[in-house]
C-alpha cells in the first residue's frame, strides 16, 4: 500500500470511529419500543455467512429465491461461488423455467445461460466484484463485512468496497416522486426491540444484479421489504426479504440471509484501483468508467 493510500485509510478509519462515537441511537417510531443496537461496540461488524440466499426459505412462503437449473448441479456453499473444484470451474446456470418468472424475464435468463454454456462468457456476474453497486437486496450477498451507523433520523449501512453507503430514512412514508437509483429509496422503522424493517422502492430497473448472483432481472416496479433481526445472544444477524415486481414475477419471492458478528475495523477499499485485474483471462464485464471527471 502506498503512503498516500495508507494515509487515506487511517483518516477514513478515524473519521468512521468518530461518527460511531458521536451517533446517538435514534428515537423509536413507537413511544414504548426498545431500539435494537446494531453496533454495540467500536469496530463491530457483521460478516455474511452465505454467498447465495439460504435454503429453504421460511415455512409458509409462496416462493423462495430463484435457483440454479437442476440439470447443472451447483452448490456455492461448497464451491465458494465458483472456485476450481476437482479441476473443473463451476458457474451457476439459472433455472429459467421457473414458473414464477414472466416470459421476458425467463428469456433473458435463458440467453445468459446460453452465453455461459457456449463459452461466450466464462463467469457469472457478481456486480460488486466488478466495481458496480449490488443494489437491493443483492448487496446483502456481498462477501465483505457491513457496518451500521444508527442516527436519530436515519440508519446508514456501509460496506468497505468502494465505501458503498446505503441510507435508510426513519420516516413513515416514501417520497411522492421517487427517481430510480441503484439503492432506491429506503424507509425504515424498528419492531420488537430486535428488528429493523426496511421498505424500498425506486430501485433502478434494466439491470441484472440487484436481486441475486444469478442474473435475475427486474423492472422499476421492484419493491422490497427487509427485516433485519439481531439474535438474542447478539452474535447473529438475519434478514427475511420479500421481493415483489408484478412485471417480472407471478408471485412474491421470499429470501433469507444471515451474518455473524465480527470485530473488524472499517478500512478503505477502492475497487477501481485493482478492479480491472483479470489474471485468468476470463471474459469479464468491464468496470464502470466515468465519461467525465466529477470535479
Amino acid at each position: 500500500m502506498s503512503n498516500i493510500n495508507r494515509t487515506r485509510t487511517v483518516l477514513r478509519c478515524a473519521a468512521f470511529a468518530g461518527l460511531m462515537a458521536a451517533a446517538a441511537l435514534p428515537a423509536s417510531s413507537a413511544p414504548n419500543e426498545t431500539i435494537p443496537n446494531f453496533t454495540p461496540a467500536r469496530d463491530m461488524s457483521w460478516q455474511e455467512n452465505f454467498w447465495d440466499y439460504i435454503l429453504p426459505p421460511p415455512p409458509g412462503v409462496a416462493h423462495g429465491p430463484i435457483l440454479t437449473d437442476p440439470k447443472y448441479p451447483y452448490n456455492s456453499q461448497i464451491q465458494n461461488g465458483g472456485l476450481f473444484v476437482g479441476g473443473d470451474f463451476q458457474v451457476a446456470i439459472t433455472n429459467a423455467q421457473d414458473p414464477v418468472l414472466k416470459p421476458w424475464a425467463a428469456k433473458q435468463l435463458e440467453e445468459r445461460n446460453q452465453d455461459l454454456l457456449s463459452g461466450k462468457r466464462t463467469l457469472g456476474f457478481n456486480a460488486q466484484s466488478r466495481c458496480w453497486p449490488g443494489g437491493v437486496p443483492g448487496q446483502n450477498l456481498f462477501l465483505e463485512p457491513i457496518y451500521f451507523l444508527q442516527k436519530p433520523n436515519e440508519v446508514i449501512i456501509m460496506w468497505q468496497r468502494n465505501n458503498t453507503v446505503r441510507r435508510v430514512k426513519l420516516t413513515d412514508k416514501h417520497s411522492a416522486d421517487v427517481k430510480p437509483t441503484w439503492f432506491g429509496e429506503s424507509i425504515g422503522h424498528y419492531e420488537n426491540g430486535d428488528t429493523l424493517v426496511v421498505d424500498t422502492i425506486g430501485i433502478k430497473g434494466g439491470t441484472y444484479h440487484n436481486i441475486d448472483n444469478f442474473g435475475t432481472p427486474h423492472t422499476d416496479k421492484l419493491h422490497t421489504v427487509e427485516r433485519f433481526t439481531i439474535a438474542k445472544d447478539g452474535n447473529k444477524l438475519s434478514a427475511i426479504i420479500t421481493v415483489e415486481d408484478p412485471d417480472t414475477f407471478n408471485a412474491p419471492l421470499t429470501l433469507r440471509q444471515e451474518w455473524r458478528r465480527t470485530n473488524l475495523a472499517y478500512e478503505e477499499s477502492i475497487c477501481a484501483e485493482d478492479g480491472d485485474a483479470n489474471p485468468f483471462g476470463h471474459k469479464l464485464e468491464p468496470i464502470p468508467v466515468a465519461a467525465k471527471a466529477d470535479f
